[in-house]
């Protein structure tokens, strides 16, 4: 609905609630306005039958259901006269009150029974049947029925109805008194809301801009978004300091201050020892810190030491898969099998997928319990098919949950440790300081750790540089692989890849090759190129099963070649509408059966169901996983993707999850391939137009490579070596471990 459009308001008694969710307070309910029966759709918790409801919204038409009232903001009224009153009490609402007790109550208490319910609770004992404690029960259940409204109503100016059901939940009767004295603690408390939304509602409420609480909210927002949000883990005081007068409009030294004053409190952690002198949120301090202190720990101690008769055993496996391994592929396996910490690196095509498979199966046949893990579901799957033996995400590892404010937190941890004896993690560049320090968190101390990446891709979308902080403190065994294998040189994605690592321009293949550059002269020219590629030149020649394996990835979400436009364009060449496909908006995106999507976060609880076989079923969808819209159903409200033959299905309130995939970013692409990558490239935004981006995306594909765009910005992303410094202070804190 536009903000443009006028709000109608109906008004009634809850005759029927059809719905309600409990976890989001979606209501369909009917009440009778002008004697005609209304349906009212929308979030409307803890409502009633025998509620008296004013909601304001507009008419929309279901397609199932017809015509109904979908409501944007709502107040319930109280019960104006006896009859009403009695309506309400005999429907249940209130627990501990039936139809019976609902009669007497209003009999001994007339029009001054609510009055009663909610402030004079003791004089209910003196109706048959009600104790003293029972009257106080009553009461207490009154009370937090109609405690909803006034939160409702006070908080409908500044946020929408799910946003309010969160704070109504998460303080209850208190909620206004709470956000009165602070509104910045909605940052701290509820999901969703951000600095500037509670700045508004700060400044509506009259708090000055010079507040202790704006400041401190100031600071906390500078380093949570505009500094973990950016990789760091930490700020220099000074720079944290600056960015935040500026931020708040207020003086520097107002703003040191109150720095000062948080940091004696321990509500920041100012790091005196770091050069930078380094300002973190205690969670990233903690992460940081653990991670460095265990990490360091697990790599002095080892229980188990050598392998016996390790070399037989690599010498099997090579007869087995009939190859011989190099001598840096000998060093790494070594390593593995007798260090209680190893660390491996390396390009696309210099093995590093056969090193897993080695020290898996020799792990197996010493009768060593190896867990492997890595970032995403995706990059999971690949390395159990390449392995044969079982990997999971690190989530699902660590057995993640989210709890009801929707933090995450890990089951496994250092009182509940994994259960093994080795743990191999593939895709390290894609973990992030607070996942990897919950992860060591959950190494039995004695366990080998074997830590793999390609420390040339982007680092981790969150916070730290794990692989290349871990790599560069000189603590720990670091096995490099730089030899390209035969079968890989045969491959020019393999070889323009290294091209581009050492900054040299990619070479285009021949027509029978694999690596295809297109060059355009303009931006414009660009972009149909590619929605060409997709929707006609490339099912032309391979046939349309082809994009069921053909990924465009982009350098960013905005711009003309961002994946924003990119999705809408492609969804419209690919997949335009038809009278044969159903449709939902959701904000400002329409879906459509078929459409291809993403599921941007890991979500554990999420049921599927075989699309061959309904008995067969599981749990959990992740992060990158990429699906397609098989059914939308408007009757149930929810839709269905099919990930794999694994059919999830979403209702339309929790479509947040999803995003369109005709088009995704290099740093979404990381930890997946695909069999066709078609990457645009003209005058990519400056603090993106660097090397490793561009590596990053081509080493995504498997079998094809299409650049398409300007010559000049694929020279250019390849020669821009710099890489924007992230603050992190693990490499340090390794080495002042490693010294204790």
């Amino acid at each position: 609905m536009s903000e443009k459009e006028e709000l109608i308001t109906v008004e009634g008694e809850v005759e029927d609630v059809v719905f309600q969710s409990d976890e989001t307070g979606y209501t369909v309910c009917t009440i009778e306005w002008e004697r005609e029966p209304v349906t009212l759709v929308g979030t409307l918790p803890s409502l009633m039958v025998g509620d008296a409801i004013r909601a304001m919204g507009q008419w929309v038409n279901h397609p199932t259901y017809g015509k109904q009232f979908k409501v944007s903001y709502f107040e319930k009224s109280m019960p104006a006269d006896e009859n009403a009153m009695l309506r309400y009490l005999s429907s249940r609402a209130i627990r501990g009150v039936g139809p019976k007790l609902a009669r007497r109550i209003v009999e001994r208490f007339g029009e001054s029974t609510f009055e009663v319910l909610e402030h004079n609770p003791d004089l209910l004992s003196d109706v048959q049947g009600i104790s003293p404690r029972k009257a106080r029960e009553i009461s207490a259940a009154f009370r937090e029925q109609f405690g909803v409204r006034n939160i409702m109503m006070f908080f409908s100016g500044y946020f929408g109805m799910t946003t309010s059901v969160r704070i109504y939940k998460r303080w209850g009767d208190a909620a206004v008194d709470v956000v009165k004295r602070n509104p910045y603690i909605l940052c701290d408390e509820i999901y969703g809301i951000g600095f500037e939304r509670a700045d508004a509602m700060a400044a509506s409420l009259g708090l000055g801009k010079d507040s202790y609480e704006r400041i401190r909210a100031g600071l906390h927002y500078v380093l949570r978004f505009n500094s973990a949000g950016n990789g760091h883990t930490y700020l220099p005081k000074a720079k944290l300091i600056q960015a935040s007068a500026k931020l708040l409009d207020v003086d520097e030294e107002a703003v040191g201050g109150v720095l000062e004053d948080l940091c004696a409190n321990a509500d920041l952690i100012c790091n005196t020892t770091n050069p930078d002198s380094a300002v973190y949120l205690p969670d990233l301090f903690r992460a940081e810190s653990l991670a460095a202190s265990r990490l360091v720990a697990l790599s002095k101690l080892n229980l188990y030491g050598s392998i016996a008769g390790e070399e037989e055993l690599i010498a099997q496996i090579e007869a087995q898969e009939g190859i011989q391994y190099a001598n840096a592929q000998k060093k790494a396996i070594h390593s593995a099998l007798n260090q209680p910490v190893t660390i491996l690196t390396g390009g696309p095509g210099t093995g590093k997928t056969t090193i897993i498979k080695a020290i898996v199966r020799i792990f197996d046949q010493v009768g060593m319990e190896t867990c492997l893990a890595a970032p995403t579901g995706r990059a999971s799957k690949r390395m159990s098919q390449s392995t044969g033996f079982p990997a999971k995400t690190l989530h699902r590892l660590l057995e993640m949950e989210y709890s009801p404010d929707e933090k995450v937190k890990f089951c496994r941890n250092e009182k509940n440790p994994l259960d093994c004896d080795a743990v191999i993690v593939d895709e390290l560049s894609m973990v992030d300081i607070t996942l990897f320090s919950a992860f060591l968190q959950a190494i039995r101390p004695g366990t080998r750790i074997v830590l793999i990446g390609d420390a040339d891709q982007l680092p981790s979308v969150g916070a730290g540089e794990v692989l290349h902080d871990t790599i560069e403190s000189g603590v720990f065994p670091v096995c490099r692989l730089n030899e390209i294998f035969r079968q890989s040189r045969e491959s020019a994605i393999v070889e323009n890849a290294h091209r581009i690592n050492r900054g040299e321009d990619p070479i285009p293949s021949g027509k029978e090759g694999d690596f295809f550059i297109m060059q355009r002269p303009s931006l414009s020219q660009s972009l149909q190129t590619v929605i060409s590629l997709c929707r006609d030149r490339l099912p032309a020649r391979y046939g349309s099963s082809v994009l069921d394996g053909l990924q465009v990835i982009s350098c960013t979400r905005k711009g003309d070649l961002g994946t924003a436009r990119l999705n809408l364009l492609l969804q419209e060449a690919l997949n335009p509408p038809s009278p044969k496909k159903r449709e939902k908006q959701f904000r400002e995106i329409i879906y459509r059966e078929q459409d291809k999507v993403m599921q941007i976060r890991n979500n554990y609880d999420a049921q599927w169901v075989s699309a061959e076989d309904e008995e067969v079923t599981g749990m959990g969808v992740f992060n990158g996983d990429i699906g397609t819209i098989c059914e939308i159903d408007p009757l149930g409200e929810c839709l269905t993707v099919d990930f794999d033959g694994k059919l999830v299905t979403y209702p339309f309130e929790e479509l947040s999850e999803i995003e369109h995939a005709f088009a995704v970013t290099v740093h979404k692409s990381q930890g997946s391939e695909y069999p066709i990558v078609i990457f645009p490239v003209f005058n990519p935004p400056p603090m993106l137009a660097n090397r490793n981006l561009i590596y990053t995306a081509v080493t995504r594909a498997k079998k094809m490579v299409i650049l398409v765009g300007s010559g000049d910005s694929i020279t250019k992303m390849v020669a821009n070596n710099s890489i924007s410094r992230r603050y992190t202070g693990l490499q340090e804190m390794y080495r002042i471990f490693q010294e204790q």
